[in-house]
């Protein structure tokens, strides 16, 4: 096709696309498996969330309290609302958030906080500039558009397909794409927005995204931008505090090649959404809109201070991550009023260590672009031509990430390893470390890996983190954050080649370096010699399924010995250059930009 079809095809996508949110379930025909069933005894409770489990016969009485406590503190709030700056609030304000909000009143006070209503006067008329321009120009909305079923799927109002609030969303995050050219779309901003559209309409939406992006309170702007200069710092910070005050966390997490990214991704990127319950996560919402980006610093702290216990007891990477991301999310283990006691004390005890905040934003992390001027996209950006995923220096910035990992979980070993002996010889005996811990000598995770295309679009959308994505963000990468930023940022739509998808895929590997777009690396620990890999390849006459002639099942017959010609030996040589053929067991030579491998 040339560049004028290209383009014509462009447009026809992007069109149909606005035109089923515009025309909603009414008058668009949706796949059956794009709506998910809902059955009548399933139970919804009052955030809107869909549990697959019947409604309660009685009333759970410490449930009925609360409501009482909040109906009480409904009226305090509605005085506060009405009386917003005068001095009396601004003197109790602090103590009632941390009490919570009450939820029928979150919309209104959220507002308030974020001074959505002053924003929005300042700019009239611009929210519905930028909706009438994404129609024409959006390069994201097939991204977003697949972003926005996949989000809050078992939330009343997102659960059916271009339903009001799907709406909603979509317009919140086209319009804003092309608001901030400079962040264009990220898929953990739909997180972001799709929590503020349960509480706002869909303007004072969009504002309150720009404000969370933009103000130096929360400035978010940092994280979702090409290179993730913010995400970065936080997670070296992060990674400080743990050394200082939560030290056995941290040499156990080396010790199992844990690094932060693979467990906290979520924590800065969306602010707890799915990580912790919802009705926690809304209390950290009331807090971090108050104090600012403190607060999630503060809580990456609490949980792992709260659970350290039960996180030292699991001895398997896989399953630490798998009880900070999914179980906690279930089941916290603690009452909310329990953990915002917690946090409290947390963000006194990091002030008290001076390490409650990482220091003011570098210049890469606050906007450089104007907001709300238009730049047509390029032929590029337009039909979706990707540039190299990764750069020279970002590939040889993976090698080190790689030798570092290596190194901290080889010396949590040796330490580990010195401990045990020191015992065995205390009780007069000795004998290997795996005696100890068996999991050490458990090569199991050190073999999976999930293939992701690359974009970074896709990082803050896992359910449970891909390390293929993450190693880039490893420790050596955070430390040369400024030299070595990620070149996969794209404000185009998913229609390329290769388009970044959501998916939650288990983390069940080390971090290794991805050595190309298309690759999934795998481990071979066992094998003699890292250079040679031998493949049988059994074939047989009799090796295809026969159906029986008597009852029609389907039988297939293995032969019990493989001739010397099923053995396929592949040589790769670099300094020859020929099509990669193999005839009859014969060996062929071909050029590979890798030293010499011997396949057998």
């Amino acid at each position: 096709m040339n560049e004028e079809d290209l383009l014509k095809r462009s447009a026809e996508e992007r069109e149909k696309i606005f035109k089923r949110y515009e025309q909603g379930r009414e008058c668009t025909e949706i796949d059956p498996w794009e709506d998910p069933g809902y059955e009548v005894y399933h139970a919804t409770d009052r955030y809107g969330f869909i549990h697959d489990k019947r409604l309660p016969s009685k009333v759970d009485p410490q449930e009925a309290k609360k409501k009482q406590i909040e109906v009480e503190r409904q009226k305090k709030w509605l005085k506060m609302l009405r009386n917003w700056d005068s001095a009396v609030v601004k003197e109790k304000l602090h103590s009632r958030v941390y009490k919570g909000i009450p939820n029928s009143l979150r919309s209104e006070a959220w507002c308030k906080l974020l001074q959505v209503d002053k924003v929005k006067k300042k700019n009239q008329g611009k929210y519905q500039e930028m909706m009438k321009l994404a129609r024409k120009y959006s390069t994201d909305a097939r991204q977003i558009d697949s972003d926005v079923n996949r989000q809050f799927r078992e939330h009343w109002h997102y659960r059916e397909r271009y339903s009001i609030k799907q709406q909603m969303l979509f317009n919140v995050l086209t319009a804003y794409a092309m608001y901030n050219s400079e962040v264009g779309y990220c898929q953990g901003m739909s997180g972001l927005a799709g929590a503020l559209l349960m509480y706002m309409d869909e303007e004072d939406a969009f504002w309150a995204v720009h404000i969370l992006l933009t103000d130096p309170k929360y400035a978010m702007h940092g994280l979702y931008k090409e290179g993730f200069p913010k995400l970065t710092r936080f997670l070296a910070h992060h990674d400080k505090i743990l050394t200082k005050l939560l030290s056995k966390i941290k040499k156990h997490f080396d010790k199992h090649g844990l690094d932060t990214i693979l467990y906290s991704l979520k924590w800065f990127f969306v602010c707890f959404i799915e990580r912790v319950p919802f009705s926690l996560c809304l209390r950290i919402w009331d807090i971090y809109l108050l104090d600012g980006e403190r607060v999630i610093t503060a809580m990456a702290y609490t949980i792992l201070k709260m659970h350290k216990r039960q996180l030292l007891k699991l001895n398997d990477m896989d399953a630490i991550v798998h009880y900070i991301q999914v179980k906690l999310h279930k089941d916290f283990l603690y009452d909310d009023d329990t953990v915002i006691r917690h946090l409290e004390q947390s963000m006194e005890e990091l002030k008290k260590h001076k390490l409650d905040h990482p220091g003011p934003p570098n210049s890469d992390e606050l906007p450089s672009r104007p907001f709300g001027i238009f730049k047509e996209p390029t032929f590029e950006e337009i039909v979706g031509i990707r540039k190299e995923k990764f750069s020279e220096k970002e590939k040889r910035t993976q090698e080190i990430v790689t030798i570092t990992s290596d190194t901290a979980r080889e010396q949590a070993e040796k330490e580990d390893k010195e401990s045990h002996l020191s015992v065995a010889d205390s009780v007069g005996f000795t004998g290997s470390k795996f005696s100890f811990d068996p999991s050490i000598d458990d090569a199991s995770s050190l073999l999976e890996y999930r293939e992701h295309n690359g974009s970074r679009r896709s990082l803050a959308d896992t359910s449970v983190t891909s390390t293929a994505d993450l190693s880039v963000f490893s420790t050596i990468t955070r430390s040369q954050a400024h030299d070595n930023s990620l070149d996969t940022h794209s404000n185009m739509s998913d229609n390329s080649v290769g388009g970044a998808s959501s998916v939650g895929s288990d983390v069940t590997g080390m971090q290794k370096p991805i050595t190309s777009a298309q690759s999934t690396p795998r481990a071979t620990p066992h094998n003699p010699s890292p250079d040679v890999l031998r493949i049988y390849v059994p074939y047989s006459p009799l090796d295809t399924p026969i159906a029986s002639p008597h009852n029609g099942d389907v039988q297939k017959i293995h032969p019990c010995s493989f001739p010397e010609l099923n053995k396929i030996r592949i040589r790769i040589d670099n300094d020859e250059l020929a099509t990669p053929l193999v005839e009859h067991g014969q060996i062929k030579h071909f050029k590979l930009e890798s030293p010499e491998i011997d396949l057998k």
